[in-house]
C-alpha cells in the first residue's frame, strides 16, 4: 500500500493468528513461525507485534536471534531475560526493554512472577508483548537496553519508550537502530486522549482496555489499527487502557 492512499486499517483480536499450546497463548498480528499469510507479513516497518501470556514456570527456552530490534513490553506479572552476551535482568511493567540482535545472539525468556506475600511462588502468568523492527543494517554488534520510565507513563500521554529518530535523541527511554522508527506508549483513565504521530505509517495497539480512534472506530483489549497517511487521529479512552504506538517513516519493500 502507498503511503500517499489514507487508509486505516482495523484488526480484531480474534482474526489474529493464533498459537495455543500447554505453557503459551500467544496472539500474532502478522504472520509468524507456522503462521504464514503473504498479504500479512508488516506494516510499515513492524514485523512482528506478539501478544503473550506465558504459564507459571514456563517460557522460552534458549533460542538464536539475528538482525532484528526487539523491544519487550511486559503489562502483567514480571519476565526473566538471559542472553548470550551476558545480560541478564527481570522485565517488568514500566520497565523498557531492547533486545539489538546483530550479528547473532542467543536468549531465554522465563516467567518470574508471583505471590506479593511471597508464598507459593510461580502461581501468576505473565502478560506481554513482543515487537520486532529490522535494524538500518546488518552485521552490528549485539546489544541490550533497559531502562524503568514508569514515572513518565503516571504522567501521561504518549511516552516515547524506544526510538532511532533524531527528534526523539535525548527523549526516549532507549534507543534502537532503525532513524524511522519510535515506539510510544501510553497509559489512559476513562477521558484521557492522546493525539496520534503524524507519520506515513502508524500501528496503534491496545493490550489493555479501550479505546475510541477518532472516525468512529473502538479498539478494545488485543484490537488493533494500521494507520497510512491517516494524519494526527486522536485517541480517548473509554475505560482504562494501554496503548502501544509505532510511528515510521518509512517501509519495507
Amino acid at each position: 500500500m502507498s503511503a500517499s492512499a489514507p487508509a486505516v486499517d482495523v484488526r480484531r483480536a480474534d482474526d489474529r493468528f493464533h498459537t495455543r499450546i500447554s505453557w503459551l497463548d500467544s496472539r500474532h498480528s502478522f504472520s509468524f513461525s507456522r503462521h504464514y499469510d503473504p498479504a500479512n507479513t508488516h506494516h510499515g516497518l513492524l514485523l512482528v507485534n506478539n501478544d503473550d501470556v506465558v504459564r507459571p514456570g514456563a517460557g522460552f527456552e534458549t533460542h538464536p536471534h539475528e538482525d532484528m530490534e526487539i523491544v519487550t513490553w511486559v503489562l502483567r506479572g514480571s519476565l526473566v531475560h538471559q542472553d548470550s552476551t551476558g545480560h541478564s535482568g527481570v522485565i517488568y511493567p514500566g520497565l523498557a526493554q531492547r533486545m539489538s540482535a546483530g550479528t547473532g545472539i542467543l536468549h531465554s525468556e522465563k516467567n518470574d512472577s508471583w505471590r506479593l506475600d511471597g508464598r507459593d511462588p510461580h502461581t501468576d502468568p505473565v502478560h506481554f508483548v513482543q515487537m520486532w523492527v529490522v535494524p538500518d543494517e546488518a552485521g552490528v554488534d549485539p546489544g541490550y537496553e533497559q531502562l524503568e520510565i514508569d514515572d513518565q507513563l503516571l504522567r501521561g500521554g504518549l511516552v516515547p519508550v524506544a526510538s532511532g529518530m533524531d527528534r526523539y535523541a535525548g527523549e526516549s527511554a532507549i534507543r534502537i537502530r532503525n532513524r524511522f522508527a519510535t515506539l510510544h506508549a501510553a497509559r489512559l483513565r476513562p477521558g484521557d486522549e492522546v493525539t496520534l504521530p503524524d507519520a506515513p505509517f502508524v500501528h496503534v495497539y491496545v493490550p489493555d482496555g479501550a479505546v475510541t480512534l477518532e472516525g468512529g472506530d473502538l479498539l478494545g483489549a488485543g484490537d488493533a489499527a494500521r494507520l497510512t497517511a491517516a494524519g494526527p487521529r486522536r485517541v480517548t479512552a473509554t475505560e482504562p487502557a494501554e496503548l502501544l504506538v509505532w510511528e515510521m517513516h518509512a517501509t519495507l519493500s
